[in-house]
């Protein structure tokens, strides 16, 4: 397989490059900041596979310059940078990495909807502002997670271990999928909710489902208006499934208490956005599966899957498994 040639659109942990200078010519933009499109174009001309993230488009333009390409791999749980439909007519197969980085997500959903909860940004801005001279009764009151109500949107990997870690906080957990899991609800009782229901009973609401035309801006306007005043809105999944500005009025009425972001629409988020000027608004870069054990197993998943494939084998993770069973 030496003479395969891999390109990495940015840099990552040395895990996943490791694997792949052992037995391939490997080409990276040397940078924490996005390739610039012309240089991708030029790059993948050259290239066998491409291990990419999700600001890369792979689409029919990229397509077109990468004659030789026969795998991107997405260093990434999504693809909705990927041309699915494109890359499967043109022979190519498409990775992404599920399941190593679910618990580290799961985790992280955690943090944003504790901090939010508590008031642990406002908290921290308060101390460094020299406001803090006395204990107060009144002071930075937030909201109780014991015993309060979780509305998971999507029940799936991440969306369980979520689950799993409210019950520790003695929650009642309501969800919505459009996959309902009866086992689930009679071994935890967990209770299945059309997505109304969810949002007028939970405290919380959680956004655990994937980006397609269903979920793009599902929560807008008429959404957040069925919510409690006092629930708090967290996602982790991905940006467009939110409505940024009538997140932004939501939040600035007092519809709804209070947001944690980790995804933004759009990504980053513009320095003049009205969010950014709201106390009950907490963003942060896209870090949910940002630990240092997790970034490395989800390069060493992307650089296996991009060998596999060069060397003629099923790769762990494909998005479209169909290519692999087209004739040679």
């Amino acid at each position: 397989m030496a003479a395969h040639t891999v390109y990495v659109t940015r840099r990552i942990p040395e895990t996943g490059l490791n694997r792949l200078r052992h037995s391939c010519d490997v080409r990276m933009w040397d940078s924490d900041d996005v390739v610039p499109r012309d240089v991708l174009l030029r790059e993948v001309a050259a290239a066998d596979g491409l291990l990419c993230l999700l600001t890369d488009r792979i689409d029919a333009e990229l397509l077109d310059h990468a004659p030789r390409l026969k795998v991107a791999a997405n260093m990434a749980v999504g693809f909705d940078n990927f041309d699915v439909a494109e890359l499967t007519k043109r022979g190519v197969v498409g990775c992404n990495t599920p399941g190593v980085l679910t618990e580290t997500t799961a985790d992280f959903t955690w943090a944003l909807l504790m901090a939010a909860a508590r008031m642990i940004p406002q908290a921290i801005q308060y101390v460094r502002q020299g406001k803090w001279t006395t204990w107060g009764p009144l002071l930075l009151m937030g909201q109780d997670l014991h015993h309060a109500t979780l509305g998971i949107v999507g029940l799936g990997r991440i969306g369980q271990e979520v689950a799993k870690r409210a019950r520790g906080f003695d929650m009642t957990i309501v969800y919505y999928d459009a996959y309902r899991r009866e086992d689930l609800e009679q071994q935890y009782g967990y209770r299945y909710v059309d997505m109304d229901t969810l949002l007028r009973e939970s405290d919380f609401v959680t956004l655990h489902v994937d980006l397609n035309p269903q979920t793009r801006g599902m929560m807008n306007a008429e959404a957040f208006k069925k919510m409690k005043p006092t629930a708090i809105v967290v996602n982790a999944a991905r940006g467009p499934m939110i409505d940024p500005d009538a997140l932004y009025h939501a939040l600035k009425d007092g519809e709804i208490a209070g947001a944690a972001l980790d995804v933004t629409q759009p990504e980053p988020i513009p320095l003049d956005s009205p969010l950014l000027t709201l106390d009950n608004c907490l963003i942060v870069p896209h870090i949910a599966s940002a630990s240092v054990r997790t970034r490395a197993e989800m390069s060493d998943l992307a650089a296996r899957n991009i060998l596999a494939v060069l060397d003629g084998q099923r790769p762990e993770t494909p998005v479209n498994p169909q290519v692999l069973e087209q004739p040679a």
